[in-house]
């Protein structure tokens, strides 16, 4: 039996993939601890995992106001809004985090830590010589945000450019966020490094992925921009997606007969308060289109919807499972467990999306041919139009997505990661002095 510790930021896309990781090592008999936000006690005490509150200070609520709780955010946009979340939501509140994981460790020896890539306290946990402290593995439950030659920043959603040119392309885009955009991250993340271990920190605290002791990557190498210098840490485990939530069917299910096809529309869970971003487009884009329009409202009560089109249909949460295969098209703002579950089911995409790591998302389904990118948070209707259409008259998109499908289903996530780990705790415990 080994010590899992599990940290996350308490950001609900962050914590749905982790739920099934902790309770795949707790069913095999594993101690599993998992810090993070309060809200989520209920969800991660259900996994059999044990769980481990983030004191107030890093405890904060995804789905509040964000302006409210930070006036100056509000005049904001674009990489100035990006580069004040990274420092004020992610990188200050890392020394509560380190301190919270390095008490859980004080307290019950752990043989790993597994963090979202969001959680700067597993940053600031490698201050610490490798063979004093557990071995710390980066769950990747977005977009590998590792810096490469061969890849731009990461938030740009630029697809690669091969050769010299594109290298030099990267170079200079790379030096200018570092020096203009993350700043003041990077001289907070190293004040605070400074303090705990005594001297600066050793990288670019936004790249700290690439030095943990291995990268599990919750999705496949098709899905993910190709990097000449990635490190031998970095693993594709797959995509490592919780079991649907029981769903009663709407009283409309049976009308999903394949007499037209059916297009899913979602803001998902979280962006959701403005359907004006993409399900109102959407819904007025496709009114006049021969399909069947299947809205979910991630949780928002159905009445709160613009007014549906005779073609459209809706519920708060729909089964998944059930629901995509019977899905010729998924029309989304780039949520990247969603799209882990469309194209495990061979759902070609639409996307569009600007916030958070959305662009990067998008970009991923554009480059990879799963589907088409719209390059705007709100669309005109006409746009979303095209786009699905294009999408439904070309087998080629549709044909891509089921091979990535059949990819994905060549993996063997959570067992896949559990070798990992395994294999890190073995190899720390071989060195350990007896």
């Amino acid at each position: 039996m080994s010590s899992v510790l599990i940290a996350s930021v308490p950001v609900h896309g962050h914590i749905t993939p982790l739920l099934p990781v902790a309770r795949h090592f707790a069913r095999r008999g594993d101690r599993v601890r998992f810090v993070t936000g309060s809200r989520f006690a209920a969800a991660v005490s259900a996994t059999g995992a044990e769980f481990l509150p983030l004191p107030a200070e890093a405890d904060y609520d995804d789905r509040q106001d964000w302006n409210a709780v930070f006036p100056e955010r509000a005049a904001l946009s674009g990489a100035k809004a990006a580069a004040h979340d990274i420092e004020h939501i992610f990188v200050r509140p890392g020394p509560v985090q380190y301190d919270t994981v390095m008490a859980a460790h004080a307290a019950v020896p752990a043989d790993v830590v597994l963090t979202d890539p969001a959680f700067i306290g597993g940053a600031f946990l490698l201050g610490h010589p490798a063979g004093t402290r557990p071995p710390v593995v980066m769950c990747g439950i977005c977009p590998l945000p590792m810096t490469s030659r061969d890849t731009a920043p990461f938030g740009m959603g630029l697809t690669p450019l091969r050769g010299p040119l594109g290298r030099m392309r990267n170079a200079a885009l790379t030096a200018v966020t570092n020096r203009m955009v993350f700043a003041n991250a990077q001289r907070v993340a190293d004040g605070i490094f400074h303090r705990l271990h005594g001297r600066p920190i050793p990288f670019p605290v936004l790249d700290w992925p690439r030095h943990a002791d291995a990268v599990a990557q919750f999705t496949v190498a098709e899905f993910e921009y190709p990097r000449s210098d990635a490190p031998d840490s970095l693993h594709f485990v797959g995509p490592i997606l919780g079991s649907a939530p029981s769903t009663p069917l709407p009283s409309w299910w049976d009308e999903l007969d394949g007499s037209r096809p059916v297009v899913h529309l979602t803001q998902g869970t979280i962006a959701n308060r403005d359907y004006g971003q993409l399900i109102a487009p959407a819904l007025e884009g496709l009114a006049g289109e021969d399909v069947l329009v299947v809205v979910a409202t991630g949780g928002r009560p159905v009445d709160t919807l613009p007014p549906l089109p005779s073609n459209a249909r809706a519920a708060e949460f729909l089964p998944y499972d059930l629901l995509l295969p019977k899905t010729a098209v998924f029309v989304t703002n780039g949520g990247y467990g969603g799209v882990q579950y469309a194209l495990r089911h061979g759902v070609p995409l639409v996307g569009a999306g600007r916030q958070e790591d959305k662009p990067e998302v998008i970009a991923r389904i554009a480059w990879s041919g799963v589907g088409r990118r719209i390059r705007s948070e709100t669309p005109a209707p006409a746009a979303v139009r095209r786009h699905v259409r294009a999408v439904l008259d070309d087998d080629r998109y549709r044909a891509a997505a089921r091979r990535m499908a059949e990819r994905m289903a060549a993996t063997r996530g959570p067992l896949h990661l559990a070798e990992v780990v395994d294999t890190l705790i073995a190899s720390r415990r071989q060195h350990q002095p007896r």
